[in-house]
């Protein structure tokens, strides 16, 4: 059972994912404690890979109080940990235009670990996005209906 702190709901809107890893991610001390108390802002953050690494950009993770001279810059380069064989396959299908690595959501697992759940995602247009709304608008009337028929 995992204890999720953070869900990036705008991925979902603005992309269609195509595919999802979980990782791990690099932490410093204080940056865990203050993930312990759900203090992360992953709104604008996007993965990118460099060479045989895949760093996480503008994640913004609030530094501890009590971690005095300790603490280090919020927004600051993270990397992320996969198996060098995903880090291949990914990079690989980065290099096709339109796609993007954009973290889902930052959970604690069973162990206690910290691990990111980051999908491969393709941007959405605006009429993907009307498309959404009107699916879902007609959801809830059918629902509605189906609720009105039963009474």
């Amino acid at each position: 059972m995992s204890k999720i702190i953070a869900a990036n709901r705008k991925a979902f809107k603005d992309y269609e994912v195509l595919e999802s890893f979980e990782c791990g991610i690099e932490l410093k001390g204080g940056e865990v404690k203050s993930l312990r108390a759900g203090r992360i802002n992953m709104d604008d953050s996007f993965a990118r890979a460099e060479g045989n690494e895949i760093f996480l950009y503008n994640a913004h993770i609030s530094p501890y109080e009590e971690a005095s001279y300790m603490n280090v810059e919020p927004m600051r380069l993270r990397r992320l940990l996969l198996h060098r064989s995903q880090i291949r396959k990914l990079t690989s299908q980065l290099t096709q235009r339109g796609l993007t690595l954009v973290p889902l959501k930052v959970y604690f697992n069973d162990r206690g670990f910290v691990k990111i759940e980051i999908a491969l995602c393709k941007g959405k247009k605006l009429y993907d996005k009307r498309e959404d709304i009107k699916r879902r608008e007609m959801d809830m009337e059918m629902r509605r209906v189906m609720k009105s028929r039963r009474r």
